[in-house]
């Protein structure tokens, strides 16, 4: 009778300790792709910054290209929940601001923020993709990912009726700003601070996308300076 009460208390917390060992792994490879390169990193340097052994590593991940795509699954989403990035609550909420001006500057704000933590990553696969096919293929797929996204959030827009572009235009004049590298010269070797940047953003997709965006513009700030 004691070990059937055990057993699910023990199932619990080897699950429990099995995604703790799942988390140091992917914050080890993280922090050494991003120090040192993708290419440069081995699956031994993984382990020892994790505590754990190769062994354990290739058990969970069975290797590093597939280390590297999960390592892009966290650090796209902040976390490893298993949670579609577009269904993400602070992703919803600007999907469903219905005035475009103000969806568009609440879109420059998370763009800025998840450029903050996704870019070092994303310069550093990029980096490798010349020289280890893994990281190509990697690169590729996010590239991929973010096109698609973008479309998503393309097509939304103009479904307000509030665009000055066409629906392409749109997703690819986004598309173009938001690969990282522009928030990378700016904030990293300009010195920007990441508000100076979001509203800079921000603004700049309001006027080149949004119909009449100066009277947009100046209802959003009238109502945040009535708050």
């Amino acid at each position: 009778m004691n070990e059937s009460v055990k057993r699910p208390y023990d199932a619990t917390r080897r699950r429990a300790q099995a995604r703790e060992t799942q988390r140091a792994i992917l914050r080890a490879a993280h922090d050494l792709f991003v120090e040192q390169g993708y290419g440069r990193t081995t699956i031994a340097q993984v382990a020892e910054r994790a505590g754990v052994s190769p062994e354990t590593i290739y058990a969970t991940f069975k290797n590093k290209a597939t280390l590297l795509h999960r390592t892009w699954d966290v650090t796209i989403g902040g976390d490893d929940e298993e949670v579609v990035f577009h269904e993400r609550p602070e992703v919803v909420a600007i999907r469903a601001e219905p005035d475009l001006a103000t969806r568009f500057m609440m879109h420059a704000k998370f763009s800025t923020a998840t450029a903050r933590r996704m870019t070092p990553f994303v310069r550093s696969v990029h980096g490798a993709a010349a020289s280890e096919a893994s990281a190509a293929q990697m690169a590729a797929e996010m590239e991929g990912q973010r096109l698609a996204g973008l479309s998503v959030m393309a097509r939304e827009a103009a479904a307000t009726g509030q665009l000055k572009v066409t629906e392409e235009e749109c997703r690819d004049l986004i598309w173009a700003m938001t690969d990282g590298h522009l928030w990378h010269q700016l904030v990293v070797e300009r010195g920007w601070s990441d508000e100076q940047y979001a509203d800079w953003l921000g603004r700049m997709w309001v006027n080149l996308l949004v119909q009449d965006p100066v009277r947009d513009l100046a209802a959003r700030d009238a109502a945040r300076a009535a708050e």
